[in-house]
């Protein structure tokens, strides 16, 4: 009986108008398999790869003392392994240090990257001022979603700038652990254009930092709007074939109906690929001479330009976070990264089907003190 209670409360939440909710309890919580359930778009690689190099003496470094548990957790891949890593690449001066899969994945395997997304989303905007589609981040984003007026005329004080801060003022409740908060709304639900024109302000634009998904949809939704084109096209013709992308990618959409792109999440590729952009934005936006993302916009996004701080007190820029050392970093909700870090020319990515409470950009900095 209760097994058909909740087969009946279900459905009943699946006929619900606000059909996210059930796919909410259906489906729960984020996972590293989500991009298999949502519709999405293909990235395409191109057909000539840029190869790292390898090596074949043993460059791995030692699993940092404070991570060392037990008997059994005393090197690299014994701590990754235990820690719901399934893809680990150190890469440095071109050269692949390590590299390891877990969990039945390898090296052709798409992995969901989640928020780390918003980096992509980051770069597409910079090279759309570039191309003259966008004049410059102080432009209102109604100047390209004139629809959120009709919401609140507040919305014409906030920029691409703010979007890419997260100083917006939008009132909206990030939470990941409730089917009710807007996020599982994004998320879960089919229509995003329909989402934007419900949100609402709380306060004023440039007041404090608040980490919410909706800027980076809003400024993904602006991109497309002022080049014509989705960001999957964009990413394809703009990042993946210029930089030589290993592998095919997608990007997930809300629905076949609306086919609108998530650009707070949801671009999945396989770990190298993830790497190379890593590398793009380790060489100032350059890739082997042509200029891909302005130094401009490079060097502004790798530095701390006002006090916004994520929930972990690191510097927010541009959708990265900023280290005082110079690294930077973006980061998903399982514990997905691309760190980089060019004092030591060194790229890390993580991916992962759990964050396992590490505090990964610091196990990073403590593994690349050793190189």
């Amino acid at each position: 009986m209760n097994t058909f209670r909740k087969f009946l409360a279900l459905a009943f939440l699946f006929s619900l108008g606000s059909c996210h909710v059930g796919r909410y309890f259906y489906w729960n919580l984020a996972n590293i398999s989500d991009y298999k359930k949502f519709p999405a778009e293909c990235i395409a690689a191109p057909a000539d790869c840029f190869s790292f190099a390898t090596t074949d003496q043993n460059l791995v470094p030692d699993l940092p003392a404070s991570y060392v548990s037990s008997k059994k957790i005393k090197d690299l891949t014994s701590f990754l392994q235990k820690n719901h890593t399934v893809a680990f690449v150190i890469i440095r001066n071109d050269t692949i240090m390590y590299e390891e899969y877990f969990r039945g994945y390898d090296r052709t395997s798409l992995i969901a990257s989640f928020s780390v997304t918003k980096v992509f989303v980051s770069a597409l905007t910079g090279i759309a001022i570039s191309d003259g589609f966008i004049k410059s981040t102080s432009q209102p984003v109604t100047d390209f979603l004139p629809e959120l007026l009709a919401s609140d005329p507040r919305f014409g004080q906030i920029t691409l700038e703010h979007l890419l801060n997260m100083r917006s003022g939008i009132d909206f409740n990030e939470g990941y652990a409730s089917p009710f908060a807007d996020m599982a709304k994004f998320y879960y639900g089919k229509n995003l254009r329909r989402y934007i024109r419900k949100l609402k302000i709380e306060q004023l634009p440039d007041k404090k930092y608040n980490y919410i998904s909706a800027n980076t949809q809003l400024l993904g939704m602006a991109v497309e709007r002022a080049s014509g084109q989705t960001l999957a096209e964009l990413l394809e013709t703009k990042i993946w074939k210029p930089l030589g992308m290993e592998a095919n990618a997608t990007w997930n959409t809300d629905s076949r109906k609306h086919q609108q792109i998530k650009a707070f999440c949801c671009i999945n590729a396989c770990a190298l690929d993830f790497a190379r952009f890593g590398r793009l934005y380790l060489n100032n936006g350059n890739w082997n001479g042509q200029q891909i993302v302005s130094v401009d916009w490079v060097k502004r996004s790798m530095s701390i330009l006002n006090d916004s701080r994520d929930s972990e007190d690191y510097p927010y820029t541009y959708q990265w976070r900023v280290k005082e050392d110079g690294a930077i970093f973006a980061k998903g909700i399982l514990g997905q990264y691309i760190y980089v870090f060019p004092e030591k020319n060194v790229i890390i990515v993580r991916m992962g089907t759990k964050n396992s409470n590490i505090t990964w950009a610091d196990f990073f900095e403590q593994l690349c003190r050793q190189l």
